[in-house]
């Protein structure tokens, strides 16, 4: 399966997965490996983050799409910008602005949990209906937060019987249900607690929501490096150079703390695959403490290898 082809296999894919793990820099992965597969790409942020546009070296998004790189846009998503929307486009207008200055959405949403999420939902159903792009990144809350929010309209079906409510939760859980239109991305690290996290978001999410779940993205991964069990005075000898004894402590530490992390992770891979049965996507650690778009460049053509090499290991 080439990028293209795995990009077009549903319309929306929502990223979702514990904090720290990488979540939005793998969401401007996936929207630049399809965008450089020839789709056209509208990655979603949802309000109160912010790291998507500085991926791409950008300004900070707004609620009006906005251009990142070629075939690419992005624009943000809050509640009260989408309740404005929908009452505008239904002929309230008037009403509107009133209702969101007063801070009624806030009243409303203690009332019957699940309105701000179904707000943003129903916005993101509408661009997926009116084909807004040939593919739709949402770039979720963290885990504890993603079950709660795509598990919403299924709340709001147990406590709304009648009414737009209903219709509007009955329609998004039509689209999160259907994996022509919708699938989950899991994004975890190579570590015990966000494997154990991402685990139990993806039996939660197909159990409870019944969303499709698509291949796990392992963000993080240490490069194989042969060659660490050589004590490296042996190593300098070797190569006719000789060391100073604080270097060559300093790169036995190394070599030490890089096997470490290397077992750790194959380890935590093995454990995630007897716990999941789901394909991995396996991307690098970057070495870098920023993120611009060229590291998203080397993200997305590590996703597109992955790809390719896992439908070899399948076929």
């Amino acid at each position: 399966m080439d990028p293209r082809e795995f990009s077009a296999q549903t319309r929306l894919v929502i990223v979702a997965g514990k904090g720290g793990v990488g979540k939005t820099t793998i969401s401007a992965a996936l929207a630049q490996m399809a965008a450089q597969a020839g789709l056209s790409v509208l990655l979603i942020e949802m309000e109160g983050k912010h790291g998507l546009a500085a991926a791409f070296g950008a300004p900070p998004l707004s609620y009006d799409h906005q251009e990142l790189c070629p075939g690419v846009h992005a624009r943000t998503l809050t509640p009260d910008l989408a309740l404005l929307e929908y009452l505008d486009e239904h002929g309230l207008k008037r009403i509107s602005k009133r209702l969101t200055r007063t801070g009624t959405v806030d009243v409303v949403s203690t009332a019957a949990p699940g309105i701000k999420d179904i707000l943003v939902l129903g916005k993101v159903k509408q661009l997926e209906q009116r084909g807004a792009a040939d593919l739709i990144i949402l770039d979720a809350p963290a885990a504890g937060h993603a079950f709660t929010f795509l598990s919403s309209a299924r709340t709001l079906m147990d406590t709304v019987s009648t009414g737009p409510i209903r219709t509007q939760a009955e329609e998004v859980l039509a689209m999160l249900t259907d994996p022509a239109r919708c699938r989950v991305v899991l994004v975890t690290l190579p570590e015990e607690t966000p494997v154990n996290e991402v685990v139990e978001t993806a039996f939660n999410l197909e159990d409870k929501v019944g969303v499709d779940l698509g291949p796990v993205v392992v963000n993080g991964i240490y490069p194989w490096v042969d060659g660490l069990h050589v004590d490296p005075e042996d190593a300098a000898a070797a190569a006719g150079i000789s060391l100073r004894p604080d270097e060559a402590d300093a790169l036995r530490a190394a070599a030490h703390f890089r096997t470490a992390r290397q077992d750790l992770q194959d380890e935590q891979l093995v454990r995630l695959a007897d716990a999941l049965p789901l394909p991995q996507l396996h991307v690098p650690w970057l070495f870098t403490s920023e993120v611009g778009l060229e590291q998203v460049d080397h993200l997305a053509a590590a996703l597109a290898a992955s790809i390719a090499s896992l439908e070899a290991v399948e076929s």
